[in-house]
């Protein structure tokens, strides 16, 4: 006698459960692992460039968050986290800034040799407040890029690769985290469907019984 309806997807929710919690557990392990080496880097490169030259005295006065994580809801109700991260987005725009650039800058040369008089000229005309504004633009610019300064450069320009190893393996837990929040609210998904079908299983049983 085959089984029924009810039986097989509550089967299939079980073995889907017990994947689910299999790779929760393989996450886990790697996230502990990588937190571990990471602590580990930043003692070497303590050990390395001293106790003072690595702490929150490198700190800079003015820190903005270079990865943002989003929380929303999918479809079937799951909770879902994602990483934005800023730098990522800022070196592909640096890219693309540069290879456009070239052949403006190209053709920018040639208008400067045709028309350098006349530029001198406009130079001469320009009034204080262009160069009183020109300052503030600057700070504004570096305030902005200081914000989203790699944190590497607070503890100088040639770090150990201790530290750099250090900083790939906490940029990668914070990825991994979110997967293993997303992953978490999956399971107490399953889990309360598994209970659900469960409760309407004995609840069939008793009925027949009677």
């Amino acid at each position: 006698m085959g089984l029924d309806a009810a039986s097989l997807s509550l089967d299939q929710h079980l073995l889907y459960f017990m994947d689910q919690l299999e790779i929760l557990e393989e996450k886990r392990q790697k996230l502990n692992t990588l937190i571990e080496d990471g602590w580990f880097n930043i003692s070497k490169a303590r050990y390395s460039m001293g106790n003072k030259q690595v702490s929150a005295l490198q700190y800079a006065s003015e820190m903005e968050p270079l990865v943002h994580v989003h929380a929303s809801r999918s479809e079937n109700g799951e909770a879902e986290f994602k990483c934005e991260r800023i730098g990522d987005e800022d070196e592909a725009l640096k890219r693309s800034e540069t290879i456009e650039s070239i052949g403006a800058a190209d053709g920018g040369l040639r208008r400067r040799v045709n028309v350098k008089k006349k530029e001198n000229m406009e130079e001469k005309d320009t009034s204080k407040d262009e160069f009183e504004k020109e300052p503030q633009l600057n700070t504004k610019s570096g305030k902005s890029q200081g914000q989203h300064q790699d944190p590497l450069k607070w503890f100088g320009i040639l770090v150990p690769q201790n530290l750099k190893q250090a900083q790939a393996a906490f940029r990668e837990v914070i990825t991994l985290a979110a997967e293993i929040s997303t992953l978490q609210s999956a399971i107490v998904k399953t889990r309360l469907e598994m209970q659900t079908q469960m409760k309407d299983k004995q609840k069939i049983a008793s009925e027949l019984k009677e």
